[in-house]
């Protein structure tokens, strides 16, 4: 096993990316079983109605993380802003630690917070107003007990919404806000943060209170694959490709 950590987030798996679920199973099968561990920064799924959702894909997903559990890889999940319905059945499924939104981690000695980054986005008033709402419990409960061609309905209009509205917004809102990643890093006493969501991938110096810190973005997997890789050496933002459709 390689002295490696792996960090992937923004795949959105679906059935009509067959290419992306293949690239997302050679990764699986060729280079996580071989790291220490695999942290996933959601948005794995393009969207998710329910661990009771009929899904060949999610049965594949869910045996691709098994078998690398089962070979010795941990996997690590945290939800996102399109895949918090993914609950602890997936989990068992798949193997995998379900983690919260926030969570800090011991990266080769150095304290490091993983999160999938929309939280990250205040600037997007409507955005954190929406996932102020889908995260009630109450909610959630009655949206589970809906009927599956209900709940497919629904999750198709919040996508169209979704994709109507990022095209209006402008990219400053739809980033992080500086202050809040500086708010949160102090709050959880790490220099290191790894996050998602945003699709721009980099690895970004900023200081707080005048020490060296560093901010980490995951890319999406929609024209390549992005992979952080992390050893006792460094840290290196890698891609992958995709194959032919």
């Amino acid at each position: 096993m390689n002295q490696t950590t792996l960090f992937i987030a923004d795949l959105h798996l679906s059935a009509g990316r067959p290419d992306i679920t293949a690239a997302f199973l050679r990764f699986m099968q060729q280079e996580a079983v071989h790291a220490e561990a695999l942290y996933v920064l959601g948005d794995l799924f393009e969207f998710s109605i329910g661990d009771d959702e009929p899904s060949p894909l999610n049965d594949e997903v869910a045996a691709a993380f098994k078998a690398c559990v089962e070979q010795g890889t941990p996997v690590y999940f945290i939800h996102g802003n399109r895949d918090f319905m993914v609950g602890r059945r997936f989990a068992r499924q798949a193997g995998v630690i379900l983690l919260p939104e926030h969570k800090v981690i011991d990266l080769y000695g150095e304290r490091t917070l993983i999160m999938h980054g929309d939280t990250l986005c205040i600037d997007d008033a409507g955005y954190q107003r929406y996932r102020r709402v889908t995260r009630w419990g109450w909610l959630q409960w009655l949206f589970l007990r809906l009927p599956l061609t209900f709940r497919m309905n629904i999750a198709d209009g919040i996508r169209s919404k979704s994709a109507q509205s990022k095209e209006v917004k402008v990219m400053q809102v739809m980033d992080v806000n500086q202050a809040e990643v500086e708010r949160q890093m102090q709050r959880y006493k790490v220099r290191s943060l790894i996050h998602g969501h945003t699709h721009r991938p980099d690895m970004h110096t900023l200081y707080i209170k005048e020490q060296a810190a560093q901010r980490v973005v995951l890319g999406d997997w929609y024209t390549q694959g992005s992979v952080l890789v992390v050893s006792p050496q460094g840290m290196e933002l890698q891609n992958r490709v995709l194959p032919a459709s």
